[in-house]
């Protein structure tokens, strides 16, 4: 059968994310355990931003994603990893433009029978999140010219 859960959402992330607000089918993960081998992307499910989707096109058996992201998450957008909506993904292409950055990504067929990136077309909102050691590593870099232990 159905399971539902229901969850408090604060003002603060209502205001940074999108969906949030609505009854409907979510991603989740297992967290890993500290003593699990790492196998794929690190995330930690914290959203860091909302992006657009501006295509989302079948090509062959697979689909092509591409995701519009804020100018600010630009510099962590390269052909590594990136999270659509809680669904780690490998990122196949980048292009930046005036305003934001393109972020393309493959869907292979297996990946949208088990996620809610289904759903995804032209103009739907994402949650987007970063890599988590990019984060981590643009933060020591940033304290690098400060009075630090670096």
């Amino acid at each position: 059968g159905e399971r539902e859960f229901k969850i408090d959402v604060s003002a603060e992330s209502l205001s940074k994310t999108t969906g949030l607000d609505t009854f409907g089918e979510v991603n989740l993960e297992k967290a890993m355990r500290l003593s699990d081998r790492i196998d794929g992307h690190i995330v930690s499910g914290h959203v860091d931003g909302v992006g657009q989707v501006e295509s989302m096109e079948p090509v062959a058996e697979s689909w092509r994603l591409v995701v519009r992201v804020p100018r600010v998450l630009s510099p962590y957008a390269y052909k590594g990893s990136i999270t659509i909506n809680g669904v780690s993904l490998t990122i196949n292409k980048v292009e930046d433009t005036a305003l934001d950055t393109l972020v393309t990504i493959n869907l292979i067929p297996h990946t949208l029978e088990v996620t809610t990136l289904k759903h995804l077309k032209a103009q739907s909102y994402v949650n987007v999140e970063i890599d988590t050691i990019a984060r981590y590593v643009e933060r020591i870099m940033s304290l690098k010219n400060e009075d630090s232990l670096f």
